[in-house]
């Protein structure tokens, strides 16, 4: 029976990174040759909040080491925004994020860009008219 919890235990530690990082990072790249929008808003929505997650997990570690089910209760948090059936993420990002970002970047022109707010990063990294971006 302990080899048992022990098989098990150490599938429940690999399938966070499956979950969480191998298969988007799959899905991600399948869906940068694909023409649909739809799967790109997706997987950009996952990335954004898997970020914010990692980033709140790791300001309040001390907290969370001291709730045992928070690990599974991420994983299932982490497979709810991943599964295509669920669409969990983009949910979050029209229902929950996409309002702060836009208070954050202000009013946007009709192609969706904020063209007078620009930062600077932003105009760093996208190549000016007649340039082309080598690949």
């Amino acid at each position: 029976m302990s080899r048992f919890w022990t098989l098990l235990s150490h599938l429940h530690s690999a399938s966070g990174p499956v979950l969480m990082l191998l298969y988007p990072l799959y899905a991600s790249a399948i869906t940068m040759e694909s023409p649909s929008r739809e799967d790109d808003e997706q997987w950009l929505a996952y990335w954004i909040i898997y970020s914010f997650l990692t980033l709140s997990e790791m300001l309040l570690q001390s907290i969370l080491e001291w709730i045992p089910i928070w690990y599974t209760v991420k994983l299932l948090t982490v497979g709810w925004l991943v599964l295509p059936q669920f669409r969990g993420a983009a949910y979050v990002y029209e229902k929950f994020v996409r309002e702060h970002v836009r208070k954050y970047i202000g009013h946007h022109s009709s192609n969706g860009i904020n063209v007078k707010g620009k930062s600077r990063f932003v105009k760093f990294t996208t190549p000016k008219d007649g340039e082309q971006e080598a690949y």
